[in-house]
């Protein structure tokens, strides 16, 4: 009779996990996870995780991996001009994380643009019978909300500070990379109402000294004359 072949168990291969792995690839494998996920889930893991998050190689890296022209551009803009973390004390994390996290280049950075909010984030001054917020007359295509804000007969202000580093932007990318800043608003009148607008726009550097600034005063509408929305063009 044939003899049965013996079944020798062959002993696993023990586990690799990633608390095992050494620095360089914790900070590849971390990299593929994306920036909310790396701050909410993964930084509260552990000690070596949250030094992770915390520097700045695993943000380089989630650059280097976009491709595209626009992230080849970013790429090159971080390696160029260096983030510099003087500033974490006010924020919680460094600055390329806010940057990946908070992605400013070519998003609108006006907080309660289209008043979906109320005066939420704005400075308001009425006048006449003051600012209201009101459903858009009309379809304002691609617009995040079809709502308004509405003047009287008098002059009414409003206004709002962006900080351009809360927002991802760190200072040598401001100072050295000649970033475009893109200006634009829609405004409009009633029928019955005619309507005088003006569009004034400051960049201030850190101690709010005014650097550059930039007004736009269009023909008003006038009474009876028409009732749609227009777009200055950007500036």
């Amino acid at each position: 009779m044939g003899a049965r072949p013996s079944r020798r168990q062959v002993p696993e291969a023990p586990r690799v996990t990633l608390a095992t792995l050494p620095p360089e690839l914790l900070v590849q494998v971390l990299s593929h996870v994306p920036p909310r996920a790396l701050v909410t889930r993964c930084r509260p893991v552990c000690r070596a995780w949250r030094d992770v998050v915390d520097g700045s190689s695993v943000w380089l890296l989630q650059l280097a991996r976009d491709r595209s022209a626009e992230g080849r551009a970013l790429y090159a803009l971080a390696q160029r001009c260096p983030a510099d973390d003087d500033h974490q004390d006010e924020f919680p994390f460094c600055a390329l994380a806010r940057f990946c996290l908070r992605a400013p280049l070519g998003r609108n950075l006006i907080f309660n643009s289209c008043g979906e909010q109320g005066f939420r984030g704005w400075e308001v001054e009425h006048g006449g019978n003051g600012w209201a917020v009101e459903k858009n007359l009309t379809v304002v295509s691609g617009a995040p909300s079809q709502t308004c804000f509405v003047t009287s007969f008098e002059w009414c202000f409003k206004r709002q500070l962006v900080d351009l580093l809360m927002e991802g932007v760190w200072q040598e990318l401001l100072d050295s990379a000649q970033i475009e800043i893109c200006i634009a608003d829609w405004w409009g009148a009633r029928e019955n109402c005619g309507c005088v607008y003006r569009l004034r726009v400051r960049l201030l550097d850190e101690y709010e000294n005014e650097v550059v600034k930039f007004s736009a005063s269009p023909n008003p509408v006038l009474q009876w004359t028409e009732s749609s929305c227009r777009q200055g063009p950007p500036y």
